[in-house]
């Protein structure tokens, strides 16, 4: 079974043409809902509740409880590995940059990263450099094809990072 079947089967709403890689929904798969065009990438978990299970025990207050709802908007990526936190809202055309940890929620249009999730951006912004600079074109290529371009390319086509910053010796 996909995980988007495994995730619907679980009670999570989700949107047309998604393409879900994760299977880490909790029991109350229900109180998520996906928008359309929503990319979860893999590893990424979804929590509705959490941590009071021990201070239930603790006070003895066996009816001690708390859920919070999850809503992704349409056209949103998340990356691999990240936490997605009880009552979150991630707005519409946002990008979750791998290994975050979302605790609150994110307006439309941004792109946060880290542990935990800060804003780093606009996805506006981040589509027109890409769009500008660093369009291979080659997403409509099967894997060969796309092979094949990729390394025939110079380094300069790629994407590089600046370096951290670091204490001067």
């Amino acid at each position: 079974m996909s995980a988007e079947k495994w995730a619907r089967k679980n009670g999570v709403k989700i949107g047309k043409n998604c393409f879900i890689s994760t299977r880490g929904f909790p029991s109350e798969g229900y109180l998520i809902e996906i928008g359309d065009y929503v990319r979860i990438a893999s590893h990424t978990r979804f929590f509705t509740h959490g941590g009071i299970w021990s201070l239930r025990q603790y006070y003895k207050n066996k009816d001690l409880d708390h859920f919070g709802k999850i809503k992704v908007g349409s056209y949103t990526s998340i990356g691999d590995n990240c936490m997605i936190m009880p009552g979150v809202t991630i707005g519409e055309r946002c990008v979750i940059g791998g290994g975050s940890v979302v605790t609150k929620s994110i307006p439309d249009g941004c792109m946060v990263a880290g542990n935990p999730a800060k804003f780093i951006g606009y996805s506006e912004d981040f589509y027109n450099r890409l769009n500008k600079n660093k369009t291979l074109h080659c997403a409509q290529m099967n894997q060969d094809e796309k092979k094949d371009y990729l390394l025939s390319l110079p380094d300069s086509a790629f994407e590089t990072k600046q370096y951290i910053k670091t204490e001067k010796k």
